[in-house]
């Protein structure tokens, strides 16, 4: 059961080059900032910590990169997915730490060298649509009132009435959607190359909705892989 959370891939991305899952939790306890890490993610970042830049492989970081290279946008420098920016901070000892459900998209993206998306779903909304950004559209990602520019980079929207508007991408998520103290329901993006197999996109998100449950204490959670565009 689904409890109504949905992504729908928009016809744009025909022939589409990602694979998402879908993660969502209902209920969870409020968030707080997080002091200390998780056994689970203290477990990812000593990991990597121990193998080095191998431990999200180079076959993963050229395919996620290619999954993001369209028209104008290169996944290189400021661009470069969120997974490899995790990376990056689990080697030098300067991983984040933010709150339970981000912590746990956090984890899983170091793990699987996935780039993933969560937001509070009473502000997203439960319907959610994957497309490329449009001309001119760009959102703030940070406190400081940063902005990225969205054209040609796969994003997230959320649905407004009149239309879609850009929420989450593979690199940096939308402030006006992200996860606070007063958070009761997530729901959450993992991106996945288009060739990635399905039973290990799966065992990720399953992993993730389990973390959900027990560590944010979730009363519902669950996930799903969309189905493709004809």
């Amino acid at each position: 059961m689904n409890e109504g959370f949905s992504l729908q891939i928009d016809r744009s991305l025909t022939p589409s080059p990602v694979l998402p899952a879908l993660i969502y939790a209902e209920g969870i306890v409020p968030p707080e900032q997080t002091k200390d890490a998780p056994s689970f993610l203290a477990e990812a970042i000593a990991r990597a910590r121990a193998t080095g830049e191998g431990f999200i492989p180079a076959e993963i970081r050229t395919r996620v990169r290619r999954m993001l290279k369209h028209g104008k946008y290169r996944a290189s420098g400021r661009g470069r997915p969120a997974s490899e920016f995790l990376l990056r901070a689990a080697l030098t000892g300067e991983f984040p730490l933010i709150n339970g459900p981000v912590d746990v998209n956090n984890a899983i993206s170091l793990i699987s060298g996935l780039p993933g998306s969560i937001f509070d779903a009473d502000i997203s909304g439960r319907e959610l649509l994957l497309r490329w950004g449009l001309p001119r559209e760009s959102y703030v990602f940070n406190r400081s009132g940063q902005t990225i520019d969205l054209e040609d980079l796969l994003v997230v929207c959320r649905s407004t009435g009149g239309g879609w508007e850009p929420c989450g991408n593979p690199v940096k998520d939308a402030m006006t959607t992200k996860v606070t103290e007063e958070t009761r329901n997530v729901i959450a993006v993992l991106y996945a190359p288009v060739d990635e197999p399905v039973e290990r996109l799966a065992s990720f998100a399953a992993r993730y909705a389990e973390l959900l449950r027990t560590h944010c204490g979730g009363e519902r959670a669950g996930y799903q892989i969309p189905t493709q565009p004809e």
